[in-house]
């Protein structure tokens, strides 16, 4: 898979986090979804996760992305970015149930497998 591809896919994942994130909020309930939104119903246990596993990702997508992009502005072999950029992506994508399940310390490492993917994005780079 091309770093191209799995950065096209993170943006994905993303876009389905905020999805989650707010649909999760009215209960999936279309009628709700689908207003003018004044008056927010409260927010359930999982709809407050997926709402902060969503601002996590906020947070990672700028390093993500310009590591990223630097590894495609640096030319040359962008294959050591690329399986690390996959790593990244697995961990965000399990990240999201990890994080909605409340299992004690599943959020944790998987955060931490993401962030060490980071690392070793930026490696090659220097």
């Amino acid at each position: 898979m091309t770093l191209t591809t799995i950065i096209l896919l993170v943006l994905a994942l993303y876009v389905a986090q905020i999805f989650l994130q707010e649909t999760s909020r009215f209960g999936f309930d279309l009628r709700g979804i689908v207003g003018n939104r004044d008056t927010q119903p409260e927010a359930s246990v999982v709809a407050g996760r997926l709402d902060r596993a969503k601002n996590n990702m906020l947070e990672s997508l700028p390093i993500f992305l310009a590591l990223a992009l630097l590894a495609l502005v640096k030319g040359g072999d962008t294959s050591e970015a690329a399986h690390a950029a996959l790593l990244f992506l697995v961990a965000r994508i399990v990240y999201v149930p990890a994080y909605v399940s409340g299992i004690f310390m599943l959020r944790s490492l998987v955060w931490l497998v993401a962030i060490a993917s980071l690392g070793l994005m930026a490696l090659p780079l220097v």
